[in-house]
């Protein structure tokens, strides 16, 4: 009995030990070396890359290049430490304070500020496209592009990744569930509207136009506006037009983004669109020409403050 009793202890001793080298292995893969808990990380697929891109859950030092994830993270209340201040749209001039990194411009990025910053993720979209390598040197760099001819999926993926990323879920389904009601209440009036709509930019005395699957073409493929012309050449920068071309279109509805506006020169859009041929539409004669905000519309876009305000100026149409 003796011998069975000391048999026992011993298999108990052993099994604790082992218990406890398990935890304490448990503990290293958590536990850096200093003994602060390392944070979990979240691996990102996206076109720009290869390979996933780790990111580190709920980063602190945030660089944003892209103004819809700004008014995002503003929206869900994350700090951003940085951001190109060149060109900051008007519903988000908070940033343009001293408190914000300024890190240039969305085309010329000031790398040399980005690196002394040392962030724990970057945000860029189309603009920065093609320096996604120089962003991807300094920190883990997340591309958030828009697919116009998918833009509600694209634009959700991006929103339930920045709520992953900072920890945000929740709040992010119930913002897009809202976000779907509203959409869904203009299709509902779009679905029996008779009236057809053209989309143009107006620059500098010159349009482009945009039909669906383009830039702005969510105006048709989301909202359920008809298109008064369904060939137009999807582009960038929209298909170049005349506004003898507006006329022969003669939509009964002219949206027109302000680019003049959102870069910040003098604008003389208005006065150049109105002028004695498009007076002839019935755009014009039923008082059908709504300029859109160009803040949300040309710099931003698929943001979620964004995105509510372009719903807003959606159902203001009617």
């Amino acid at each position: 009995m003796k011998k069975l009793s000391l048999a026992v202890m011993m298999f108990a001793l052993m099994a604790f030990l082992v218990a406890c080298g398990t935890d304490n292995e448990k503990a290293d893969k958590t536990t850096s070396s200093d003994g602060n808990t390392e944070s979990e990380v979240i691996e990102v697929t996206h076109e720009l890359d290869k390979k996933p891109v780790e990111v580190k859950k709920s980063p602190e030092t945030v660089v944003v290049f892209d103004f819809g994830i700004l008014d995002t993270l503003d929206e869900l209340g994350i700090e951003v430490a940085g951001l190109p201040q060149a060109t900051i749209p008007a519903y988000l001039s908070k940033f343009e304070d001293a408190k914000y990194k300024n890190l240039g411009s969305l085309k010329e990025p000031d790398f040399e500020a980005i690196h002394a910053m040392k962030p724990d993720v970057i945000f860029i979209s189309g603009r920065q496209a093609d320096l996604y390598k120089e962003f991807s040197e300094i920190a883990p760099t997340i591309f958030v592009g828009l697919d116009t001819a998918h833009y509600m999926d694209s634009f959700k993926e991006n929103m339930d990744l920045v709520a992953k990323i900072f920890d945000k879920e929740d709040e992010m389904k119930t913002e897009l569930a809202e976000i779907d009601e509203q959409i869904a209440a203009i299709n509902d009036k779009t679905s029996n509207f008779d009236e057809n709509a053209l989309i143009v930019l107006g620059s500098e005395g010159k349009v482009s136009a945009y039909g669906p699957n383009s830039r702005f073409g969510l105006i048709h493929d989301v909202f359920g506006f008809k298109a008064a012309d369904e060939k137009i050449e999807v582009s960038t920068h929209g298909q170049n037009v005349t506004f003898e071309y507006i006329v022969e279109t003669n939509p009964d509805i002219l949206f027109v983004v302000d680019r003049d506006a959102a870069i910040g020169t003098e604008s003389s859009v208005k006065d150049s669109i109105e002028n004695d041929l498009v007076k002839k539409t019935d755009a014009y004669k039923n008082g059908k020409i709504i300029y859109l905000n160009a803040d949300y519309w040309y710099l931003s876009g698929g943001g979620l403050l964004s995105m509510k305000e372009m719903i807003n100026e959606m159902e203001e149409a009617f």
